[in-house]
């Protein structure tokens, strides 16, 4: 086995082959003058089963075309099999046409990485579980429940006052398996979205007055949508507001939302460097990811880590 890291994310990958007990491979990421990337691994991975650990986070074209060069240059240096290990798939949002003239880029992405040499993805909470058949290699998905969950147990251990609040209809299946895990109450906040950047949330859809709130969806940008739906349930009653994120791809603007914001805590794990900040409490995913590549490189099931 050999892993590899981008320069995406390396911190996570440290980590990841930490709880693997392996060393990080040897490779050269460069820029010449032009800002092309150049790339050379410099120990020998002919035979071998090669991770490349690349989330395709911002900036996000930057880090996907590495990600190619990398599994060019492993492809080419004769690797048994090449998976990427992508903890945030970017571009997972734009997966149909909803639009005249709009491409669909996930499956873009996903022909890239298949054309490049790519045997196999390692993936974690897609935006859309479906993007999984756009590939025609095997897709491992697993979900960032088990880690939040985890936490949110030794952080909040009474859960005798909680519901867990989808801040849109679209998110009701992954909050009521946060609701089932945690033994909380569900509710949902119905909204309309103005622009990317702006979200006007409308209504409540269950109780949470002098309740607990944990407000769950799969990833954050700009933080608006949590900002409105925590906006809502305060004046629906709610006592103390949290949020739980799978990817919070944390910008300006979303680091001065949530300071102002009604949001107490926002918890979301490591996939990408951005996690970080005030109210943030990020939770590593290595565990997680390292047991998969683990089972991989072994030829075991990967079924039990995929509980949602």
């Amino acid at each position: 086995m050999k892993i590899i890291s981008g320069t995406a994310h390396r911190a996570l990958a440290e980590k990841i082959a930490e709880t693997l007990g392996q060393p990080l491979a040897d490779v050269q990421v460069d820029a010449f003058p032009d800002g092309e990337t150049a790339v050379k691994i410099n120990e020998n991975v002919r035979g071998e089963d090669v991770f490349i650990i690349q989330p395709s986070c911002p900036p996000t074209n930057h880090n996907i075309m590495e990600l190619l060069i990398l599994v060019d240059a492993a492809r080419r240096a004769s690797a048994e099999r090449i998976t990427a290990v992508m903890p945030f798939f970017g571009y997972a949002r734009q997966d149909r046409k909803d639009q005249p003239r709009v491409p669909i880029t996930a499956k873009l992405v996903a022909n890239l990485l298949t054309s490049a040499g790519v045997n196999r993805v390692l993936t974690m909470d897609l935006h859309a579980p479906q993007i999984q058949g756009f590939f025609d290699i095997p897709v491992d998905h697993l979900y960032a429940k088990p880690v939040l969950i985890g936490y949110l147990r030794e952080r909040h251990p009474d859960t005798s006052n909680l519901t867990v609040v989808s801040p849109d209809v679209g998110g009701v299946k992954m909050a009521r398996a946060y609701a089932d895990a945690l033994g909380a109450e569900l509710a949902i906040v119905a909204k309309h979205r103005i622009s990317a950047t702006r979200v006007e949330a409308m209504n409540v859809i269950g109780d949470v007055k002098d309740r607990d709130v944990l407000l769950v969806d799969d990833m954050t940008e700009t933080a608006g949508t949590l900002v409105s739906a925590a906006d809502i349930l305060h004046k629906h009653g709610a006592k103390r507001i949290f949020a739980g994120v799978s990817h919070a791809i944390i910008g300006e603007m979303a680091h001065d939302r949530l300071k102002t914001s009604k949001i107490e805590e926002l918890i979301t794990t490591d996939s990408v460097p951005q996690a970080f900040g005030p109210k943030i409490q990020a939770v590593s995913i290595a565990p997680l990811m390292g047991e998969a590549i683990r089972r991989i490189n072994g030829g075991q099931s990967v079924t039990s880590l995929f509980s949602v």
